[in-house]
């Protein structure tokens, strides 16, 4: 009997950063993160048990190889939980670029973990579910949730303690994050392999890893209070420490484009000089995320467009976590 769930989740942008891993076969972090998820922008992805094998078609585009590969591994673990599913018709879509530094593996496998649980007749809580996702995209079970997310590292083998939960909703403060473009272009270094790198060679690495929790604990405590300016300092410190041990890697593990780099001083000088409340946040690629207040989204984004080497802009706002919706 064949069964279909189409779900939708969004891309989350980690305000204090992940970046290594304990476990690489189960995406275990090496320490936490805090993120928040990020709308309208996502992906788009229904699951259809009940074939004779399994299938992927991404974008329109039908994927074999090693795409379906990982996909089909995932189904696995779905198939543990209910036996007898068969194989799965996976079909998706982002409205956004994959695979440039925009998290889009965060929203693909949070929708995919939703909409095959469900397909399969489970009901799974956000732990769970979390949990679930983590192991497609360490970034995927922050996906999961509601607004701000806090990731648990965990110190469990077998990572059942991986995972992350809702700890602001996304009603709790209307900011915008408008996301400069740098690039169409995929990015050459996968985020899994400039990790890898990182850890193995980068004697910056485990001081990155140490400063995470205590810098987990100050944001959590800005975001309470919406203290803009504290936030800024924080999550700025973390993408610049973040980039640091992987530019230290050997050899060097660099992501940023010239743009990405005149993005940086554009958004420092318009808040230090002009007054605008803005910080910038750059994840494993070129492009960079600017927060700011509702108020003052459209001139920021207008800001943005002007910086030469911007190719667009993406106006998002804190999104709710991954859930099902009608085919």
């Amino acid at each position: 009997m064949t069964s279909s769930v189409t779900a939708i989740a969004h891309p989350n942008i980690a305000i204090i950063k992940y970046w290594g891993k304990r476990n690489e076969t189960l995406n275990l972090p090496a320490a936490g993160s805090l993120s928040l998820t990020l709308g309208p922008i996502g992906t788009r992805t229904t699951v259809t048990w009940g074939q004779n094998s399994d299938s992927l078609t991404l974008g329109g585009q039908v994927f074999s190889g090693r795409e379906l590969t990982k996909v089909s591994r995932f189904l696995d673990l779905v198939r543990a939980i209910q036996p007898g599913l068969g194989g799965a018709e996976v079909v998706s879509a982002n409205d956004f670029p994959t695979a440039s530094g925009l998290a889009s593996s965060s929203s693909a496998f949070a929708a995919l973990a939703v909409a095959a649980t469900r397909a399969a007749g489970l009901q799974l809580d956000e732990p769970a579910l979390s949990v679930l996702a983590r192991q497609g995209s360490g970034s995927a079970a922050r996906s999961v949730c509601d607004g701000f997310a806090r990731m648990h590292a965990g110190k469990r083998q077998d990572g059942t303690d991986a995972w992350a939960e809702t700890v602001f909703t996304s009603n709790h403060w209307d900011l915008r994050v408008v996301i400069g473009v740098t690039t169409e272009a995929q990015k050459e270094v996968k985020s899994t392999d400039g990790m890898n790198l990182t850890m193995r060679t980068s004697p910056y690495y485990q001081a990155w890893v140490d400063s995470v929790e205590p810098s987990i604990d100050q944001a959590m405590e800005a975001i309470s209070t919406r203290d803009f300016a504290r936030l800024a300092e924080l999550a700025e410190a973390s993408a610049l420490q973040m980039h640091a041990s992987a530019i230290a890697a050997v050899p060097g593990v660099l992501y940023w484009r010239g743009a990405t780099v005149e993005l940086i001083h554009a958004v420092r000088h318009w808040r230090e000089r002009e007054g605008v409340p803005v910080f910038f946040t750059i994840d494993a690629g070129p492009h960079i995320k600017v927060f700011t207040h509702a108020g003052h989204v459209a001139d920021v984004a207008a800001r943005l467009q002007q910086v030469p080497g911007v190719v667009r802009t993406i106006t998002t706002q804190p999104a709710p976590g991954a859930a099902t919706v009608s085919p």
